[in-house]
């Protein structure tokens, strides 16, 4: 996909003016409420006719104001897929997949509705009414729809802000393997940073109506790490969950970690940590209350507005903690210090239970072989 666009628009007092040069597979578009994410989408989308300016498609004009060039959404081959899942509710789930699929180029046989149902775990519920759905399966059908017009891009405007963070995760991994399997390019607008590093690598950061940059999504995690209350979010797949002691005691790439006893009906899943959660130690502490205490090398450092991060090898992932600067100077942290982390079994949130969402969703910073990129700065 290479997507070209500058774009005006004025919509009662809110002004958009946008101008964005991406080539890639995935983007991500991220920013708070109100920014313009979903006004941006709709004139991509041809929902609106922008006020002035030029959008391309893969060398295509699908607008351009001076050659009064405006194409109408249904010749642009531009697919939605919206917060609520917005299907025929007098339709059964193959009712809804078929929509989408008569709507397909007829020249185009590389998509059917079997692979797509396999594709996004809808084989048996073909025939049951979307009525008697789950939220989740509900947008597992709305994505299924999209995918079978053979989009040549995937426009998905918050799909997964709606559900609960289990049937979110499971669909970022259905999404992510449907779209690589049948090679359809997708802009996923979020303004949630978790989703955003889950589903591509890179964003667009859009505020106040303009986009402000484009970046790595680590990148933007690590400059936005000052900004969040809840600080850098570490993401860990863990796996084979026993009881110990009143506590689950998880494997982490070949290591251990103990979490709280309110996560023993997870064998398997995904986890988050904030970076304000581990606390940091020069030297091994003769006692602590925490129960994670991990002997790790400092492997970067990069600044956040006031705060530092520090990244961290743990032998079996990678981890960012924050400190202020003047800690820093204190403990003498810089670059392969050997420094001890604290994490309390209470610090961990389970993001998703499925064994599904821990193999297919991709995380840069657990594995030691997947450093992730230094921010842009």
């Amino acid at each position: 996909m290479k997507l070209e666009l500058a774009l005006t628009h004025q919509l009662d007092a809110f002004r958009l003016k946008a101008e964005l040069s991406f080539q890639g597979n995935s983007l991500g578009l991220f920013g708070p409420s109100g920014s313009g994410k979903s006004t941006l989408a709709g004139l991509i989308a041809g929902l609106a006719r922008p006020q002035g300016g030029y959008l391309r498609l893969d060398g295509d004009v699908i607008f351009d104001s001076n050659s009064n060039i405006h194409l109408p959404p249904e010749q642009r081959r531009i697919a939605l897929v919206f917060q609520h899942s917005a299907l025929f509710p007098h339709m059964t789930v193959r009712g809804n997949l078929l929509y989408g699929f008569n709507r397909r180029p007829p020249q185009d046989s590389s998509i059917d509705i079997d692979s797509v149902s396999r594709a996004l775990g809808l084989s048996d519920l073909l025939e049951r009414g979307v009525n008697n759905l789950s939220g989740g399966e509900r947008q597992r059908v709305a994505i299924g729809r999209a995918v079978l017009s053979s989009p040549r891009l995937l426009l998905m405007d918050e799909p997964l802000s709606a559900l609960d963070d289990d049937s979110k995760f499971q669909i970022i991994s259905y999404l992510k393997a449907t779209c690589a399997r049948f090679n359809i390019p997708f802009i996923f607008i979020s303004h949630s940073l978790v989703e955003m590093r889950m589903m591509t690598d890179t964003a667009a950061v859009i505020a106040q109506g303009g986009i402000t940059s484009t970046c790595s999504t680590e990148a933007l995690a690590r400059t936005m790490m000052e900004r969040s209350p809840v600080g850098y979010i570490n993401i860990l797949g863990l796996s084979g969950m026993s009881e110990r002691a009143g506590l689950c005691a998880y494997n982490w790439n070949g290591g251990e970690l103990l979490l709280s006893k309110g996560n023993r009906t997870t064998i398997s899943g995904l986890f988050e940590l904030s970076s304000k959660d581990i606390i940091l130690f020069k030297k091994h502490p003769e006692a602590i209350s925490a129960r994670n205490l991990l002997q790790c090398t400092v492997v970067n450092l990069f600044e956040s507005g006031t705060k530092m991060g520090v990244e961290l090898d743990c032998n079996t992932g990678r981890l960012i903690a924050e400190i202020v600067p003047d800690a820093g100077r204190e403990l003498d942290i810089v670059v392969g210090s050997v420094v001890h982390a604290a994490i309390k079994a209470s610090a961990f949130r389970r993001l998703a239970t499925t064994q599904a969402a821990q193999e297919q969703v991709q995380c840069p910073v657990t594995s030691k072989s997947n450093p992730p990129r230094s921010p842009l700065t």
